[in-house]
C-alpha cells in the first residue's frame, strides 16, 4: 500500500507542477487579418486585446472577430492542456489510459 500511497503523491505533484506550467503560457491569436489582437494565459483568461480602431464603427464585424479569436484562442489552450497532459502520462511509465502509444 505504501508503493500506491507514493504513485499517488507523485502523480500529484507532476499535476501540480503541469498546472503551474500551463498557467505560465501565453497564447496570442489575430483575427480579421490583424484588426483584432488577443492574448490569454494557459487558464484561458484574456490577458490582452487589441482592437484596430476602423473597427469602432462597425460593431457587428467587431463582435464577430473578437469571438472568433475568443474561440481560436480557446482552442490554443485546451490542445496545449491536452498535450502536456498526454506527455505527463506517457513519462509515468506508460499509464495512458487513452491507448496511445
Amino acid at each position: 500500500m505504501g508503493d500506491m500511497s507514493k504513485i499517488l503523491e507523485g502523480m500529484q505533484e507532476n499535476a501540480a507542477k503541469l498546472q503551474a506550467e500551463l498557467e505560465s503560457k501565453t497564447f496570442s491569436v489575430k483575427s480579421g487579418g490583424g484588426m483584432v489582437e488577443l492574448s490569454v494565459n494557459g487558464k484561458g483568461e484574456v490577458i490582452d486585446l487589441i482592437i484596430d480602431d476602423s473597427l469602432m464603427d462597425d460593431k457587428d464585424s467587431l463582435q464577430i472577430l473578437i469571438i472568433g479569436a475568443i474561440n481560436d484562442a480557446n482552442k490554443m489552450v485546451l490542445q496545449n492542456q491536452q498535450n502536456s497532459a498526454l506527455g505527463m502520462l506517457g513519462s509515468m511509465g506508460g499509464m495512458n489510459p487513452f491507448g496511445a502509444k
